[in-house]
């Protein structure tokens, strides 16, 4: 082969091989977190008691721009997620309520906040720390009572969007709780010291270092979470 032919070939490879790149699929993110409990709109779809839309395959996708009021957040292919004519089963409770998130993607988190109506109910503060695979927060209702349509928000701490979960329940005048998810019995240390895998209801108390610390709210702990570094966990007494 002649070196003319030789190096007309190689040319012709330097300059297919980067078209080759071009269409290599963009990979995608994983979605990220919704109410698990008591069922949100969206975990009612995933679980199948209301029959849905594309929503029954990502729960945990319903994300748009801070400061909506609306139970899809916007994402017009989760618009049934704003229909209060299907058949939503409430949830029978008290005047306190305990929500738990599911996370499958965690984020730097400002805050998470609850609405029942355009009654901001509750608010809880991460300071931009990230969550833990689930996380609860027990919410007193105030004067709300009978069938609600109440909305969580998390808002994100590095991004200008949040996650909308809306929860139908059924509130009685009793102080009584939604019953919680099942999760592994953790053995808490006899001292009472704070310990990485242990789950701790809001009010908790535990010593780290001499010092006593007392749960904001409930948690399970994690490696990098002690106490002296997460005050938006844990309070010094």
């Amino acid at each position: 082969m002649s070196l003319k032919r030789k190096m007309v070939m190689f040319a012709s490879a330097a300059t297919i091989a980067p078209l080759g790149l071009v269409v290599l699929p963009a990979a995608t993110a994983n979605a990220h977190g919704y109410i698990s409990t008591p069922p949100s709109r969206q975990a009612q779809c995933a679980q199948g008691t209301v029959s849905c839309g594309d929503i029954k395959w990502e729960p945990q996708s319903v994300e748009g721009p801070k400061g909506l009021r609306s139970c899809n957040g916007g994402v017009g292919r989760f618009a049934e997620l704003n229909d209060d004519s299907k058949p939503w089963r409430a949830t029978s409770v008290g005047r306190t309520v305990t929500f738990t998130w599911t996370f499958t993607a965690r984020h730097a988190t400002d805050n998470f906040e609850y609405y029942v109506g355009n009654t901001k109910v509750a608010e809880f503060d991460l300071n931009n720390q990230q969550p833990p695979a689930t996380l609860s927060h027990t919410v007193n209702l105030g004067s709300a009572s009978g069938r609600q349509k109440l909305l969580a928000v998390w808002n994100i701490g590095d991004t200008s969007n949040a996650f909308y979960s809306c929860v139908d329940l059924q509130i009685s005048g009793r102080a009584a709780e939604a019953p919680a998810p099942e999760v592994p019995a953790v053995e808490q240390p006899a001292s009472g010291t704070w310990a990485s895998g242990a789950s701790y209801p809001a009010g908790s108390e535990v010593t780290y270092n001499g010092t006593t610390y007392r749960s904001k709210q409930s948690h399970t702990a994690l490696p990098g979470w002690e106490p002296a570094s997460t005050p938006a966990l844990w309070q010094a007494e």
